[in-house]
């Protein structure tokens, strides 16, 4: 497999980015258009795996306050516990599919989300950073 080393000291997890990306374009190049978003996921899914990529699917995340379990959120992946993956279909990202993902970074402490869509006219994808927080004084 041709891999290209990533060396920009900007880019979080430059080499497991482009392992998912990479993946999500393997899967989308094999099965084609017009599939439903869990079909593309456990295509990339497989891809993961050929790269050598662990990751956990569905991860459970409870939503507390005050202790109490007040909701519950499901993570499509999270790949090697680095990396929150969120799986659309459709012509284009909205608003809500950013708010999810940064939400998703808030409450797992992760830095980075990828945000992948599959449509007719291939895979779009967008990384997402865990939002600042103002009020979180730096060690």
């Amino acid at each position: 497999m041709d891999r290209r080393k990533i060396n920009n000291p900007n880019v979080l997890y430059p080499d497991l980015s482009y392992d998912i990306i990479g993946s999500c374009f393997d899967a989308y190049n094999e099965v084609g258009s017009d599939k439903s978003e869990k079909t593309y996921q456990k295509a990339a899914e497989i891809c993961l795996e050929k790269r050598g990529r662990s990751f956990k699917r569905q991860v459970h995340c409870p939503i507390k306050f005050e202790s109490k379990n007040i909701g519950d959120f499901f993570l499509d992946l999270l790949v090697e516990d680095k990396i929150v993956v969120e799986f659309k279909v459709g012509e284009r990202f909205r608003k809500k599919d950013y708010d999810q993902v940064k939400a998703y970074l808030q409450y797992t402490k992760k830095e980075l989300g990828i945000l992948v869509r599959f449509s007719d006219d291939g895979v779009t994808y967008c990384r997402i950073l865990k939002p600042f927080d103002p009020d979180k004084k730096d060690s």
